[in-house]
């Protein structure tokens, strides 16, 4: 069975992968032979997984979690759920504020 899987490493970053057999996977990963990431990385915890009908559909879903911040996969690994449309929303670094009709005149 396909599976889209996060690893957390020993210095707390997250591996994002997929695979057809986790269990091997995993042990891959924290012998040193799963990628070259983790092998500085452990060891290694398997904090969440999801399972795919098919490959394809798992490997799509890593490369989507791949690109998601740390503050949305953790919500993901907490299964906080309603959590995560408003993390996807990209603020570029910057802190946005409600301006009042008064400073919006003024520059």
């Amino acid at each position: 069975m396909p599976y889209m899987y996060i690893l957390e490493c020993a210095d707390g970053s997250f591996y994002v992968g997929s695979c057809r057999n986790l269990e091997n996977r995993v042990w891959l990963h924290d012998i040193g032979e799963g990628a070259q990431y983790t092998k500085r990385r452990r060891p290694v915890v398997l904090v969440y997984s999801e399972t795919y009908d098919n490959v394809h559909d798992a490997f799509a879903r890593e490369k989507r979690v791949q690109g998601w911040s740390r503050a949305k996969r953790n919500a993901l690994i907490a299964r906080e759920y309603d959590q995560l449309s408003d993390l996807s929303r990209k603020t570029f670094g910057r802190r946005y504020t409600e301006v009042s009709d008064d400073e919006s005149d003024h520059g």
